[in-house]
């Protein structure tokens, strides 16, 4: 049976976000040293971009290490595969005036959906899902703090000390 509930955060992650609790922390839980993982030779080219784009600000937050480089292969090239499928339709959208490629019509004359269209949104998905598991959008940004961040640097940190 499947657990239940919330995904459970990784300890770094609790202690960066400020919620973490002495007597819910895994004292046996693995610390794998921070690193930076070589890029995989599979990407494809818009991936490779991805990966090199992201790889230094996920270092700099201090939670890559080598045991993530398939999450972060998985999310360079799902973004890959969403840049190929939006490409593929901005070509087909050039030649078609009315639906702009998002709709074609089949051998019996049907009108549907371009295949390429549920392409670009299954690979957008599952771009930010992995998006979300390194702090690489907005909302999950609010859940972290990187490791170089001090509360010097936040204006608004005389609050907090009441």
């Amino acid at each position: 049976m499947a657990r239940r509930g919330p995904k459970t955060k990784p300890t770094q992650l609790k202690l960066l976000s400020g919620t973490a609790r002495k007597h819910r922390l895994n004292a046996h839980e693995p610390r794998p040293e921070i690193a930076r993982p070589d890029v995989p030779h599979h990407l494809t080219p818009a991936a490779q971009l991805e990966w090199d784009r992201v790889i230094e600000e996920t270092l700099n937050l201090g939670i890559l290490t080598n045991l993530d480089r398939g999450a972060l292969a998985a999310y360079c090239q799902a973004y890959g595969r969403w840049v190929s499928a939006e490409t593929a339709l901005a070509r087909m959208a050039e030649k078609d005036a009315i639906t702009h490629g998002l709709i074609i019509r089949t051998k019996a004359g049907n009108a549907i959906q371009n295949p390429l269209v549920g392409a670009a949104n299954k690979a957008m998905a599952d771009m930010v899902r992995y998006a979300a598991e390194f702090g690489l959008t907005p909302s999950s940004r609010t859940r972290v703090s990187g490791a170089g961040c001090s509360d010097d640097d936040d204006p608004f940190a005389i609050f907090d000390r009441a």
